[in-house]
């Protein structure tokens, strides 16, 4: 399989980097960029484990070709500085043994960024995108509602 370089743009900053046109971006992330935030879970899409935001959209890194990110933003759980859902997920307890929450993290912010005024269940539909062994649910839910209360915006990306 024949490697190109690629420019990716992660966090904010331009990354350079050697790729397969089989390797993923959690592979690129992880075993390349030395950036473990996003974890490797059921590696099909499934769990939501890798999520990182695509361009502000939430996107399984487990499927996604990194030769398809290039010209993209990437935001991974790295590039998230003291936002209100993080402060939130302290604050609610919203994670138990925490190997999901970056995914969850990553996937709520893009929730209160595209819908501020989001409802239980428009919560509930993004919210199935991600799975969390220990059911931490609830206070997921509640930590997603104390930033939509606060007006939602001001995450930034």
């Amino acid at each position: 399989m024949k490697a190109q370089n690629l420019i990716l743009k992660i966090n904010g900053e331009e990354r350079s980097v050697t790729v397969r046109s089989a390797d993923t971006v959690l592979f690129i992330l992880r075993g390349r960029l030395g950036m473990t935030g996003s974890k490797p879970g059921c590696l099909n899409g499934d769990c939501g484990a890798c999520t990182v935001n695509i361009d502000g959209w939430p996107m399984k890194s487990c499927l996604m070709l990194a030769v398809e990110a290039a010209g993209k933003e990437i935001t991974t759980i790295e590039g998230l500085k003291d936002t209100p859902i993080q402060k939130a997920f302290v604050e609610h307890f919203a994670f138990q043994c925490g190997y999901c929450t970056p995914g969850f993290i990553m996937n709520c912010h893009s929730l209160i960024h595209h819908h501020p005024d989001a409802d239980d269940k428009k919560i509930k539909e993004w919210l199935k995108s991600n799975i969390c062994r220990c059911t931490g649910y609830e206070e997921i839910e509640t930590a997603i509602k104390e930033v939509l209360k606060g007006g939602g915006r001001g995450a930034g990306e």
